[in-house]
């Protein structure tokens, strides 16, 4: 590919400052594009960069965690965002909180005040056509973007409102209340786990999601969802046994204990090819964090269960990233072009920001020569990244970080879950200081 002096980064939010930091940091020009305070956004009171809109918080930072191994990942490769962070953290108990503004100020001063960075306030209409480009703009990506990145993808809109599942842990279920079978034993192999509920089970979970706390939409967003992906709790508001005849529906898929059809039945869906995960097919609700862990813990065979992810609701533009993206980060079809942040699909600043961190390196080494980067799935950011791009998901939906990402090892001694994320993260340090080597990354 013909040399280009510069990287083009639409966007200054999480991603886009930490693709800008590390793609300066190559030494290569950036040209970066933040359309505030031109034109401001409904949820940013700023002009500043990485202003954090809806939390002040990157997540826990217990040892083990599938978030503190990400943040020990990205501080290992140089994370600008990790960095300033810690520098201007608040008590938090075990999270890594920030001081809000304080955050936005350094990173805005970091980045202003480098040499390789030139600030442009002004809004980008459409992707340059040519020259290499870096796409972080969020969730709020203005209108005419996404209407230039849904021509170059090929599909009309990237805006909806996000169905976000629950997600379960395999080994946290109680398998003996369940069962494994497709509708009609469709299929070579049995795919999805099966909670099998009678009426009077069915009745009270209907009238404890009816009557649970929900998570009220932002000033910014409007409440807008499609038939099949509406909450659970809005489609039994319909009418008592609405879900009974939609993602409950038990025909096809007789009890094998009683030989006999339940009065409902939830689907459980394996999330990856490991089987680590599962998720609540359809279970997408507005319902608040601890309302779903309370009502779904009432459920059989989830009364132990370890929540991966809560299901959530919320606007969003995200682009098909199975379909269109490469783990390196990289358009298929465009390979001069990388999406960073939320719009690949990842959820959550400290996702963001390290999605951006791998991206600016990709920008950088795509123009130097160099082979481009793909971490090992063995680390944490390697697996979500794995994860979101694997060709053969369907039903793509929005991820963090979580351990059902990662592949299982072949430990064999008693099961503890403690013990089992601290040989993953040491795997993580282990097997990314290996391949950093094996990149000559060491000194970055």
């Amino acid at each position: 590919m013909q040399q280009e002096k510069k990287v083009v980064v639409i966007g200054a939010g999480i991603a886009g400052s930490e693709a800008s930091w590390q793609i300066a940091q190559h030494g290569i020009e950036v040209e970066l594009y933040e359309m505030r305070p031109v034109r401001p956004t409904a949820a940013h009171k700023t002009d500043q960069f990485s202003e954090l809109v809806c939390s002040n918080s990157f997540g826990s930072d217990n040892p083990g965690s599938a978030s503190r191994m990400l943040k020990d990942e990205i501080r290992s490769m140089g994370s600008l965002t990790l960095e300033v962070a810690r520098e201007c953290s608040v008590p938090a108990g075990a999270s890594l909180a920030v001081d809000r503004n304080l955050f936005a100020q350094m990173m805005t001063e970091r980045l202003s005040s480098h040499p390789k960075i030139k600030i442009k306030r002004e809004e980008v209409l459409e992707i340059p056509n040519e020259g290499v480009v870096v796409l972080a703009t969020g969730p709020l990506t203005s209108d005419s973007l996404s209407n230039s990145l849904g021509s170059l993808l090929g599909t009309k809109s990237l805006y909806f409102y996000d169905a976000i599942s629950p997600i379960v842990a395999t080994d946290s279920l109680d398998l003996s209340q369940m069962f494994f079978a497709n509708r009609y034993n469709k299929g070579e192999t049995p795919d999805f786990l099966n909670i099998p509920l009678s009426q009077e089970r069915y009745d009270q979970f209907i009238q404890d999601i009816l009557g649970g706390e929900v998570v009220l939409p932002h000033d910014f967003e409007e409440e807008k969802y499609f038939e099949g992906c509406m909450p659970i709790e809005a489609i039994a508001s319909r009418g008592p046994r609405t879900l009974a005849f939609g993602p409950m529906k038990p025909v096809g898929l007789p009890d094998p204990k009683t030989g006999k059809m339940p009065y409902a039945v939830i689907q459980l869906r394996a999330e990856n090819r490991f089987r680590t995960a599962y998720n609540l097919v359809g279970f997408q609700t507005k319902l608040r964090y601890k309302e779903q862990e309370r009502i779904f813990r009432t459920l059989p065979g989830l009364q132990e269960a370890e929540f991966l992810r809560l299901g959530s609701m919320h606007r969003n533009t995200f682009i098909d990233s199975p379909q269109h993206l490469l783990p390196t980060l990289q358009l298929k079809q465009h390979l001069r072009v990388f999406i960073a942040g939320q719009l690949t699909g990842t959820e959550g600043y400290l996702e963001s920001s390290a999605g951006g961190l791998l991206a600016g390196m990709n920008a950088a080494r795509l123009i130097q020569g160099s082979d481009l980067l793909v971490l090992p799935i063995t680390t944490m950011l390697g697996a979500l990244l794995g994860s979101i791009t694997d060709s053969n998901r369907k039903d793509f939906q929005p991820s963090n970080v979580n351990m059902g990402l990662l592949p299982p090892d072949d430990f064999t001694g008693k099961k503890d879950k403690k013990a089992k994320y601290a040989r993953y993260a040491l795997r993580s340090q282990r097997d990314l200081h290996t391949w950093m080597s094996g990149n000559h990354l060491g000194g970055l």
